[in-house]
Parts: C-alpha cells; sequence; structure tokens
C-alpha cells in the first residue's frame, strides 16, 4: 500500500460565539479556508484532486446539503471533484483525515483533501415535527449549538447528562482539583498568545472579514481571575467557563496525497500519516476516551511514548486534557505547546484539522520526528493520529 502523507494545511482563525465571524454562512467559511490550502499549491491541477472528506458535527442549518460538497464548489473546484460530509461530533475533520490517509493507501486517489467546519453561533433551533397534525399544544425549539438534543427516550440517562456534568463526573473519578483545572486553561491562553506574538500561527491562518488571529484569547488571564468564576454546572462544582472550551466559529483544511502525488502538487510532504486510532467508552466518559485512542495510534505506528516529541490534545474540557495527560507516560510540557482550544476555540467540526496542521508544524519547528495528535468525542469516543515528520529537519538523539 502507499503511505499517506500531508503536504500541506490551513485554517481559518477561530472566532468566538456571536463574534466576529457570526456573520459568515459556514458554507463559506469552509470555502475560505480551502481556497487557501490550495493557494499554497498553485501548480496542482485542481482537477486531480480524487476527493474532498469534510467533518460537520451539526448540520442542521446552512452547513446542510453535504457541506463539503458545498465548499468545494463554492471554492471554485471543477464540478468533477468529488465531496463528502463526514460527522463524528468533535472528531469529525479528525476522522476526514483518517479516511482520506485510507484512500490514499488504498490506492483509490493520490490526492485528497481533508477538512472540517463549524459555525456554533449560526446553528439554528430546529423544531421536531409534530406526531400528529394541527396541534394545540405549544412546541419547542431547540438549540442545535451543542450537545443531546431530541433524546430517544430508550437512551438511560446516565449516558445523555450535558458534557459539562460528564465532566464533573470525571472530576469526582480523578481527583483533579480545581486549581489544577484553572492553571491548566492559563497556560493554554499564554502559550497561543505567544504563538501568536511569535508569528508561529501566521501561515497557517487565512483571515476572514478582518479577522486574522483567533478571537478567544486572554493573554492577560491569571490564575486569580479564573478562581473569581463561578461553576457551570453544578453549584459546587470545578468546570467553569473559564476553564472549559468556548462555543467557536471556524474551519480547517489539510492536502494529503502519496508520496508519488509530490511532483503534481509541487511541494514536498511535511509529515506522513503513522499511525490511527479509535475507541469508545461509556458516553459519560468521553474526555477519557482518547488515553486509548493514542496508545492504539502508537501501537500501529510501531513506537512508544518516550520517542515522542509533540503532542496535541484537543482541550474540550481542562479537566479531561488532564485525566488524559495524566494516564499517558509523556512529559505535560511537550503538550500543547502552541496553546489549545481552550485558548484557540473548539469550532467542532473543524478541530481536528486544527490539531493536525498544528502538530505537523511544531514537529517542524522543534525538529522532532514524532508527534500525536487526539481529541475526546462525545457520546463516549476518541480518534489520535500519529505523525511523523519527514521534512528532514529532525534532530538526532
Amino acid at each position: 500500500m502507499s503511505d499517506a502523507y500531508l503536504y500541506a494545511a490551513a485554517r481559518t482563525p477561530f472566532g468566538r460565539f456571536g463574534g466576529a465571524l457570526a456573520g459568515v454562512r459556514p458554507d463559506d467559511l469552509a470555502a475560505i479556508a480551502l481556497t487557501g490550502l490550495l493557494d499554497k499549491t498553485p501548480g496542482l491541477d485542481r482537477a486531480a484532486i480524487g476527493d474532498v472528506v469534510w467533518g460537520n458535527a451539526n448540520g442542521a442549518g446552512e452547513d446542510n446539503r453535504n457541506v463539503g460538497r458545498m465548499a468545494a464548489l463554492l471554492a471554485g473546484l471543477p464540478v468533477s471533484v468529488p465531496a463528502t460530509t463526514v460527522n463524528r461530533l468533535c472528531g469529525s475533520s479528525l476522522d476526514a483525515a483518517i479516511i482520506a490517509s485510507r484512500t490514499l493507501q488504498s490506492g483509490d486517489a493520490d490526492v485528497v483533501v481533508a477538512g472540517g467546519v463549524e459555525s456554533m453561533t449560526r446553528a439554528p433551533w430546529v423544531l421536531p415535527k409534530p406526531d400528529r397534525a394541527f396541534p394545540a399544544r405549544d412546541v419547542t425549539a431547540v438549540s442545535t449549538t451543542l450537545g443531546w438534543r431530541l433524546v430517544n427516550p430508550a437512551m438511560p440517562n446516565e449516558w445523555t447528562v450535558s458534557l459539562g456534568e460528564c465532566n464533573e463526573l470525571l472530576q469526582e473519578k480523578f481527583g483533579i482539583s480545581r486549581e489544577r483545572q484553572d492553571a491548566f486553561a492559563v497556560r493554554s491562553h499564554r502559550l497561543a498568545a505567544a504563538a501568536w506574538d511569535e508569528g508561529f500561527y501566521d501561515g497557517l491562518v487565512v483571515p476572514v472579514d478582518g479577522l486574522a488571529r483567533d478571537e478567544g484569547i486572554r493573554p492577560d488571564t491569571s490564575p486569580e481571575k479564573l478562581a473569581a468564576l463561578k461553576p457551570s454546572f453544578r453549584p459546587d462544582g470545578t468546570i467553569t467557563a473559564g476553564n472549559a472550551s468556548p462555543l467557536s466559529d471556524g474551519a480547517s483544511a489539510l492536502l494529503f496525497g502519496t508520496s508519488a502525488a509530490a511532483g503534481r502538487i509541487g511541494r514536498d510532504p511535511v509529515a506522513r500519516i503513522a499511525g490511527r486510532g479509535v475507541h469508545a467508552v461509556e458516553p459519560q466518559m468521553f474526555g477519557h476516551a482518547p488515553v486509548e485512542a493514542a496508545e492504539k495510534a502508537l501501537r500501529r505506528a510501531g513506537i512508544g511514548w518516550g520517542d515522542v516529541g509533540a503532542v496535541e490534545l484537543n482541550e474540550a474540557f481542562a479537566v479531561q486534557s488532564l485525566a488524559c495527560v495524566d494516564a499517558w507516560d509523556v512529559d505535560p510540557e511537550i503538550v500543547n505547546t502552541r496553546g489549545g482550544a481552550i485558548a484557540l476555540g473548539h469550532p467542532l467540526g473543524a478541530s481536528g484539522g486544527r490539531l493536525l496542521g498544528t502538530l505537523a508544524e511544531v514537529l517542524r519547528e522543534r525538529r522532532e520526528r514524532w508527534g500525536v495528535a487526539a481529541i475526546c468525542i462525545g457520546v463516549g469516543q476518541a480518534l489520535a493520529v500519529v505523525l511523523e515528520n519527514v521534512t528532514g529537519e529532525v534532530r538526532q538523539g
């Protein structure tokens, strides 16, 4: 089988809920990220793209009707380029990347684009259809922004608690203090702000409507400021708006190809997909699922934690991130060295693509050979990918 290589990555800035990107449709956000990606490979014949695989978690509004295909058409790709949309909730664009890598390895294509999009701001309210015509009772509009909705009554109650309550359960299980969670969140903001100030994200991010930088970063936050916030899910809880990822808008895009496609793409690859892992647990324990997903990906790559030089773990909540890092045999200082979702934002369908693009650049920057990207997923799942730096800029020893 052919190996699958990452050649380029691009994303939009991530906007805050109701913020600078609130007026931009999700299909337009996706097209902007896709256009920014393909601008990096001007010599690539767009008709040579074998497929577009796009992630999207909600899909109830303007991102309906196969938003991957909408993005490809809006970005001006030839109508002959096919596209699909996949939904694994928060892991959707990492799933898209995994599907793209399998497509290349199977020989079904030589060049594949993957990515994802979410506008949590523009996610609509929905009304379920009535059981019978002309109901006299009131009906309730249900938000599609985040979490459970229109729940099947056959689902056990413990499976369908809120995402925040799920993470309070994790906190109880692992004894991760509010202070540790707040300190982790402060680190995320400070590292993200430093990364932007140092120009790390300049080559990865495509401005949108005047927004050129992730909107949610608070470089001046502190443990004292976060300690003053009230718990969000339990009166005596530990999770607050400050130590959880915010609702966000944004898109990410990735260009994959075989080694033989380098000439047509017009640039050398930056990383190889070396291992993949998917894992599932009880729905309420979803935040801990990346632990085994990453272990599976490492085993399939034939390496261990001692070989890993960088980790990008999606920070859905500080508590679940800490629980995962505590379970891995890894130096916490190599995790999310350029900030994470608590600061950068977490537009559900786009976050996996951000993780891979950031990881490839961190590996290059730090001259490390191996890296892991992992993400927790609602309803008890997780995905992980191992990347190998193939730029030739790898330190020895």
